[in-house]
């Protein structure tokens, strides 16, 4: 079974979406799904070194008491997840597309996954959320990048070269501009055998039966093969 997931790293409700992934997956323990992401941007018109956070988080919001309410619900419902925001720590809201190059590039260099959290993309994907979420890191710096990629066990230096070149920068964008025409206008979605899809960061439940009906036709093609 495949599961794609569209999201971007700067997304809340796609760290948490994915965490309820989890969640349903451990009530599933015989499916051992791959596991690719694909790539979205919440604002591919954000300047490459980013911007002053508040600053966006005004033009969204319209007020500083709407901001803190939204981190608020964002935090606590997290922490029901056994997930941990610091949305104060957060100083910038960075340009992802740099983020988004690096983790192609672990799937490209590390293979795809069969779970979650068991490649190297997959091992990575979860650090940059969890870098930018918890710790605040700004994961639009090509170096704060390049130490991510080091602290999961890829080479920093050659991930430092590769975000300091244009490789693969096209593709990505063609990759972006794919999953738009696909529709997809929000994040975190999430496709199951490229058949069906779910929009949301939704409760576990809710993907008990895409998962079920994945894995059924995932057994019903390997015996066919």
């Amino acid at each position: 079974m495949l599961i794609e997931i569209v999201a971007d790293f700067v997304c809340p409700w796609c760290y948490i979406g994915k965490r309820r992934l989890e969640r349903a997956l451990a009530q599933r323990p015989t499916l051992v799904p791959e596991v690719r992401w694909l790539p979205f941007q919440l604002d591919p018109d954000t300047p490459s070194g980013g911007v002053d956070r508040t600053i966006d988080l005004l033009a969204k919001f319209g007020s500083v008491e709407r901001i803190r309410q939204v981190n608020a619900l964002l935090e606590q419902t997290a922490a029901a997840e056994g997930l941990t925001l610091n949305l104060d720590r957060i100083r910038r809201t960075p340009n992802t597309l740099n983020a988004h190059r690096l983790l192609r590039q672990a799937e490209a260099t590390g293979g795809l996954g069969n779970s979650l959290g068991g490649t190297q993309a997959q091992t990575l994907a979860a650090a940059l959320q969890t870098a930018y979420f918890r710790d605040g890191r700004d994961i639009g710096d090509r170096a704060v990048l390049a130490a991510i990629a080091g602290e999961v066990g890829m080479d920093a230096e050659a991930a430092d070269r590769f975000l300091h070149s244009d490789a693969d920068r096209d593709a990505l964008r063609q990759s972006l501009a794919a999953v738009r025409q696909l529709g997809i206008q929000a994040v975190p979605c999430f496709i199951f055998n490229r058949l069906y899809s779910l929009s949301g960061a939704q409760e576990p439940g809710a993907f008990l039966p895409l998962l079920d009906l994945a894995g059924a036709e995932g057994v019903v093609a390997s015996a066919a093969g």
